[in-house]
């Protein structure tokens, strides 16, 4: 017979396992958002797979034999195995498989974590049936596992993701799973057989210590996969709560990148900046109120601060980690000119959306460097309902400027950003371009609803880039790059650039390694 204390135990135990399982399955799903894309899309399938496993280990345990509770320690275990080592064998692998073996990976780890938790809650069940009515039983049960899923969704996002990251994390609560299981191994003795409860503490010890090990040598290992993930040296990393920042440096040559994507390399960063910070003052009849979205490194505030009649540059940045590291980093700080601690310039760490939304202030222009349109977060922000918003905030005869992704190599993405700023009721819609060595063939656009005369505009001196010349190939797309027929509109119910997108981006990626 279970005493009062140990039937507690194993309820505590499904209430750690609920919370240790859905942070694996968070996990899962932010890496594969990081490395493929398409975070709905990884939400998604991983959910599905977890649940579908869930349903799969819940059947088979009508075939787990007594005694039970040894079989309940040894899935505590493997959960603590399996889970432990999830995060660090997807970076491993993702550098050694292609992205649908990668897929697979990770769908057929997240299927072992979802089936060890199915086999958890019927099995307590059947464990707790001899004290419990059944209704009592399951409400206990279940209730449990929900407040320990919750607060794994609480504290995957707000502590344990800022402060330890996805590899430590995945260590972290795989070493918490082992030891409840070993934990339990010694207070539940009298009920598990003398020669298995030893063989099973062995087990849970040795691989305590290997996790042990794997997290105390996590900080090199994590300095070695970025050094193979990146090109050059990384000098600087972190993982925000949004995403993961890491600074490269050759050389001369210092790069920032985004969850493994590069932002710019200080070798050509000014080719684009000027093309997108220049040419847009240049085309505003009044530039004294200037509003950069994205640009948190601050190389656009550099090109807008040339123009002496600035009077205010606001910078809307989600991450506030990104300003902090362009104003206190030597390296993107003396890139940007120290723009960040200008008097002129003011930060806001803030949604793009959410600025718009709530702005009650007018800007003659507005500049947008966001990021890419992988997944729907960032899709949005390309969005019909997103440039309505930027309309509504913009001041009489101003100018919107946007990156607009690869003009080449994403080209349906590309056009279909241009028609998306149409239907937001820009009058001009201007395509444009720039060869960036680290990016490519590169496109942009700038909207307004007056016309824009750019041959005439005079060019400020400075410049690295743009002259006359260049002025005329950047406002040139190319024969080859006509708009094609019948592009589908951005919508944010709809996100029809982020189909776009990735699949140009996976056409082009099987072209690149061919």
């Amino acid at each position: 017979m279970l005493k009062l204390s140990e039937r507690w135990l194993l309820l505590i135990a499904v209430l750690i396992a609920g919370l240790c399982s859905i942070v694996y399955e968070l996990e899962l799903s932010t890496v594969s958002s990081y490395f493929l894309g398409d975070s709905v899309k990884q939400f998604s399938l991983i959910i599905g797979v977890y649940m579908a496993a869930m349903g799969a280990g819940s059947f088979l345990s009508k075939y787990i034999p007594d005694p039970l509770i040894v079989y309940f320690i040894i899935i505590e275990i493997a959960l603590g195995l399996v889970g432990g080592f999830s995060v660090p064998t997807a970076y491993w692998a993702f550098e050694r498989t292609s992205a649908s073996g990668f897929q697979i990976l990770v769908l057929g780890i997240t299927f072992l974590i979802g089936m060890f938790t199915g086999l958890e809650i019927p099995l307590l069940a059947r464990i707790l049936k001899e004290y419990y009515p059944l209704k009592t039983n399951l409400a206990n049960v279940l209730s449990l596992d929900y407040i320990g899923a919750l607060l794994a969704t609480l504290l995957f996002p707000f502590l344990l993701l800022p402060q330890m990251g996805l590899f430590r994390t995945a260590i972290g609560v795989g070493l918490l799973n082992i030891l409840l299981g070993w934990i339990m191994l010694a207070m539940l003795k009298d009920h598990i057989p003398e020669t298995v409860k030893k063989r099973l503490q062995w087990i849970a010890i040795a691989l305590m210590a290997v996790l042990g090990v794997l997290m105390f040598y996590s900080g090199q290992l994590l300095e070695a996969w970025q050094d193979s993930a990146y090109s050059h040296r990384v000098i600087w990393a972190k993982q925000t709560p949004y995403q993961h920042l890491a600074v490269t440096q050759k050389g001369n040559d210092t790069r920032l990148y985004i969850n493994r994507v590069i932002q710019f390399s200080t070798r050509d960063e000014y080719r684009y900046h000027e093309v997108l910070g220049i040419i847009p003052m240049l085309a505003a009849p009044h530039h004294e109120k200037v509003l950069i979205l994205g640009g948190g490194e601050g190389l656009l505030a550099r090109e807008v601060l040339k123009f002496d009649d600035v009077q205010q540059v606001t910078i809307v940045d989600l991450d506030e980690a990104v300003f902090d590291l362009a104003k206190n980093f030597d390296p993107i700080k003396t890139a940007n000119q120290n723009a960040l601690s200008h008097p002129k310039v003011r930060l806001v760490a803030q949604d793009a959306s959410v600025f718009l939304r709530e702005s009650n202030e007018q800007f003659d222009v507005i500049i947008a460097d966001l990021p890419d349109p992988s997944n729907e977060a960032v899709a949005r922000l390309y969005s019909d309902w997103f440039y309505k918003m930027v309309r509504n905030v913009l001041a009489h005869g101003g100018i919107y400027a946007t990156q607009a992704t690869s003009i080449f190599n994403t080209r349906n993405a590309y056009w279909c950003i241009g028609t998306t700023l149409q239907s937001a009721g820009f009058k001009e819609v201007i395509p444009l371009r720039a060869y960036v060595p680290s990016f490519g063939e590169w496109g942009f656009f700038l909207a307004s609803d007056y016309p824009v005369q750019p041959l005439k505009w005079p060019l400020p001196d400075g410049l690295k880039f743009l002259d006359s010349t260049t002025l005329a190939y950047v406002f040139y797309p190319g024969k080859d790059n006509t708009p094609p027929k019948d592009m589908k509109i951005n919508r944010l119910d709809q996100p029809a650039l982020l189909d776009y997108f990735l699949k140009d981006w996976a056409v082009w990626s099987r072209e690149k390694t061919n």
